[in-house]
């Protein structure tokens, strides 16, 4: 199918967090959803986008055994520890970069018929690993 250039969309909005604790798993299923109708895009992508360097945005079930499994399998790979080369910058979150790159920065999912395409029990989710301060996630639609 051929799509003409006036059919063509880009929507952008911005989630703002400020978590309690250093490390918090937020699903944000629902706020990325809302987002797609709001772009009025039928057919194509939503980009989802931590835009902080010890955040992060992944894809899985919404299971409190599960999230726990996942908290302790990146603390157990990248565990706060004091003597991370990064820290005689004065910084003390080394482990929250480490973190991050495990669970990576950004998704991209499909969108069909107006509407997220996610698998049965995929959920979004924001992953903090340096919290108690303000960050942004960012929503980009593209489509038709």
């Amino acid at each position: 199918m051929k799509v003409s250039e006036g059919l063509n969309r880009a929507h952008t909005k911005y989630l703002w967090f400020n978590t309690k604790k250093e490390r918090e798993y937020i699903r944000i299923t629902d706020e990325v959803e809302e987002f797609v109708q709001e772009s009025g895009i039928k057919e194509g992508f939503v980009l989802v986008s931590a835009m902080h360097i010890t955040a992060g945005v992944y894809i899985n079930d919404w299971e409190d055994g599960l999230i726990h499994d996942i908290d302790e399998w990146l603390e157990h790979l990248a565990p706060a520890n004091p003597n991370y080369k990064h820290h005689n910058t004065g910084e003390t979150n080394g482990d929250a970069h480490l973190k991050r790159i495990l669970i990576n920065h950004q998704v991209m999912v499909p969108i069909t018929d107006g509407k997220l395409d996610l698998g049965p029990w995929e959920q979004v989710f924001y992953a903090e690993f340096d919290g108690k301060r303000k960050k942004r996630v960012i929503l980009k639609a593209l489509g038709i």
